[in-house]
């Protein structure tokens, strides 16, 4: 218990222990695990199974000895689901989650599962010594102190919580639904873009404006490079700090984000300069997922193509860089690459097939002006995305000051009518006695 401290009246705040217990699962062997349903069989619980990609496993009833219902609140035990608070299914629970169990009906349900979500609970759960992949044991949590209210209060708290909740949901779903609104947009400009649209309201749908010429990307290309073989980089030429090497894992939006972990001596770099990068040119992922790019800039002029990137550098007496960019990033081109992309099991670009990528392209001149119209449009959008991102960040902060509000005694009000939790306290003691008393006869008889 929790001495001289200012706590509401009528609260209490008794150790885990004291009023809880936490039940680990069961874990049968794989070899028992079936993905359909039988009969005979429940389906084990798994911390993936209460995401938004669940993959239902079940294994025979006789195997499991750990049960839930929908009800009932889990702990995730491991790694870096560790403290998460889980609900909502029925069946047994494997070994990477605790089942919280109250005995003694002191809390209502839905405030123990706010309360397990707060840094109450969650903060002495992160401070643990042990390894988070080695989970957590009872002991360990045994002696924190919760927040026990009077349960007509509990109830009233929970009220006041989904109230506010609702509302609150209510505001992130009108803002999610224009963060989507913002990205069909985008997309709408660039294919109005490259349409001739934002430059000839005239363009009649599926013909190609007046002064715009089909080319392939090899023939307005200085050059198109695919990153070098492995056999031209070894272990010894990889060092912390040195020239970044850029793969499709340093694309982000378009932007560069070099990795000072992922680089490599300035003398392998200079010693195969036909990797180079300069500025303007545009650096594309070659395996694997299609249609990623970015775009190299003033300051990433001299960084080195991976082995999982080629670039292109556009003639600039023809075309735009900046134009050209956008381009690569619309259907028609991306429709291409998923037709034509080499292998089997993983797509992958060749020299061939990037030269021949189909281009839109009208006059140098009108390429600018596109790209300004492109970029005024789309910084209005990073704007309001920017604002947007600002109001979930906030949103989140509510939610949790919410929750602290709620077990500080400082979002509802008291009733001097209900029972103080101490009552509580006292039938537990004293249902504990009577149950040790029965043992200890047990054992004298």
């Amino acid at each position: 218990m929790i001495e001289n401290q200012s706590i509401p009246k009528g609260w209490e705040y008794p150790e885990l222990e004291e009023v809880l217990d936490i039940q680990g699962g069961s874990q049968p062997p794989k070899s028992n695990f079936i993905y359909k349903p039988r009969e005979g069989y429940v389906q084990l619980l798994q911390i993936r199974d209460f995401g938004e990609k669940p993959v239902p496993t079940y294994v025979p009833i006789k195997k499991v000895t750990k049960f839930c219902k929908k009800e009932d609140i889990l702990v995730a035990r491991y790694g870096a689901s560790l403290g998460r608070i889980v609900t909502g299914l029925e069946g047994a629970y494997n070994v990477a989650l605790a089942k919280v169990i109250d005995n003694y009906g002191v809390f209502v349900n839905r405030y123990l599962h706010y309360l397990l979500q707060t840094q109450i609970f969650q903060t002495p759960l992160a401070l643990l010594s042990r390894s988070a992949q080695n989970g957590f044991a009872k002991h360990e949590i045994a002696h924190i102190a919760l927040p026990l209210p009077p349960l007509p209060e509990q109830r009233r708290i929970v009220a006041k919580i989904e109230e506010l909740f609702s509302s609150l949901d209510k505001g992130i779903e009108s803002l999610k639904t224009a963060q989507q609104q913002l990205k069909v947009y985008r997309q709408a400009v660039l294919k109005w873009a490259f349409e001739g649209k934002l430059t000839n309201t005239n363009v009649k749908e599926g013909e190609l404006p007046e002064g715009w010429q089909k080319v392939n990307l090899g023939e307005i290309s200085e050059k198109i490079q695919i990153g070098p073989f492995g056999t031209q980089l070894h272990k010894e030429d990889y060092i912390m700090g040195g020239i970044p090497l850029i793969n499709p894992m340093h694309f982000k939006d378009g932007v560069i984000e070099a990795d000072s972990s992922y680089s490599i001596t300035k003398k392998k770099r200079d010693s195969l300069p036909n990797y180079i990068l300069k500025e303007g040119d545009i650096i594309m992922g070659r395996r694997g997922e299609m249609g990623r790019y970015g775009l190299v800039r003033k300051k990433e002029a001299g960084y080195f193509c991976g082995t999982g990137s080629l670039y292109i550098r556009p003639k600039s007496k023809v075309a735009n860089s900046i134009f050209l960019f956008h381009c690569l990033k619309g259907r028609i081109v991306k429709k291409y690459l998923e037709e034509n992309a080499a292998g089997t099991t993983m797509a992958n670009l060749n020299a061939k097939i990037v030269n021949g990528i189909p281009i839109c392209l009208p006059s140098i001149k009108e390429q600018q002006t596109i790209v300004a119209e492109i970029e005024s449009r789309l910084s209005v959008c990073d704007k309001i995305e920017e604002s947007i991102e600002q109001s979930l960040k906030q949103s989140e902060s509510l939610r949790q000051s919410i929750l602290k509000k709620a077990f500080e005694g400082k979002l509802v009000p008291q009733d001097p009518n209900d029972e103080p939790a101490s009552k509580l306290l006292e039938r537990i003691k004293a249902e504990k006695e009577k149950t040790e008393s029965k043992k200890k006869k047990g054992r004298l008889s």
